[in-house]
């Protein structure tokens, strides 16, 4: 069952006892090299932390959170969080990968980017990266805008499995991302060839608000997280979510509840460039320990909807081994491969 395949596991991490060894560049303890610095006792300073796609999607407001709570808990400052937008998220990828030993350098990522690799065709490979951290995993949401004239899940999927090509759907990642891989399992939950789904392809969240927004789009497949202020204001409209439960805050069913055999879920993490010293990646790491630790963190997770799925170490680098070999064999059964 695919649901299988894409249900991050919500395993927290122990926190890690870090040895942090002076080193002359990148991440450096004390006062050497001038790049990005710590100590046991000092905040990490210099990181930047790129964002492959738009302004205002689920890996924007992730790393902003993450850069904002570490920023505010002392656990970092100087923090630096910048966009580098196309092609799904791999060009922010490729430059991930060319910048080989930059420890100053991380990148907010998930499943949307393995996805966009195999699709796009992308040299450069989530398993080429240095494994950091997963950070989070929230459920997907089935949204329309509020002057949409389905108002529940049922009313849009006796619409949608009479006429497809009527129906668009719209998501915030490229073919072979979360928001595209939640419909496609929805359509063949609903009895609907995958191919016959008429998908329209965002570049992030924030680019695919407006969509919704002006209700082009029959509905639109997405994290709730991002819209949570749309949907508090009743702008946004959730019919389902595709979690194992409901998502706290937002008042809607999940497609087990609507009888939909479907459970899907997505997943946040960040890595750094490949070949960056055991020091820089060790530091990184500490800091985000520290900050999935706080309250402050507990509390934004709580407030996006997301789950805790941090993980660190051989953990993570195994998971995103296994999505990255899941998602190809996925992809490659659906053509698109």
């Amino acid at each position: 069952m695919l649901r299988k395949n894409f249900k991050a596991l919500r395993l927290a991490a122990a926190a890690v006892g870090l040895a942090l060894a002076a080193t002359g560049c990148g991440v450096t303890g004390g006062g050497g090299g001038g790049g990005t610095t710590t100590t046991a006792d000092q905040p990490l300073t210099g990181l930047r932390i790129m964002v492959p796609n738009t302004a205002g999607g689920g890996y924007d407001t992730t790393a902003r959170t993450a850069a904002k709570v570490m920023e505010e808990t002392k656990v970092a400052k100087g923090i630096e969080v910048f966009n580098l937008a196309g092609a799904g998220g791999t060009v922010g990828l490729a430059r991930t990968v060319n910048e080989k030993g930059n420890g100053d350098l991380a990148m907010l990522m998930g499943l949307g980017v393995v996805g966009a690799s195999y699709t796009n065709k992308s040299e450069a490979k989530l398993t080429q990266t240095t494994p950091l951290a997963r950070l989070i995993e929230e459920p997907g949401a089935i949204m329309v805008s509020k002057d949409s004239p389905y108002k529940t899940i049922t009313e849009l999927v006796d619409a949608w499995t009479k006429d497809p090509s009527k129906v668009a759907v719209g998501g915030g990642s490229s073919p072979g991302g979360p928001d595209h891989l939640l419909p496609m399992q929805l359509a063949q939950a609903v009895g609907l060839d995958p191919k016959q789904v008429n998908y329209v392809a965002f570049d992030g969240g924030g680019d695919l608000l407006p969509a919704i927004l002006g209700n082009k789009l029959g509905f639109a497949a997405s994290g709730a997280g991002e819209y949570m202020d749309q949907i508090a204001s009743g702008e946004v409209r959730v019919l389902a979510t595709s979690g194992d439960e409901r998502l706290e805050g937002v008042d809607a069913p999940t497609l087990k509840e609507s009888n939909i055999d479907l459970v899907f879920t997505n997943w946040r993490g960040i890595v750094a460039p490949p070949e960056v010293s055991d020091a820089d990646r060790d530091r990184i790491v500490a800091a985000l320990t520290k900050m999935h630790g706080t309250q402050e963190w507990k509390d934004a997770l709580a407030k996006n909807g997301w789950s805790d799925a941090f993980a660190t170490g051989d953990e993570f680098a195994s998971f995103l081994k296994d999505q990255d070999q899941r998602v190809a064999d996925v992809l490659t059964k659906l053509g698109l491969a």
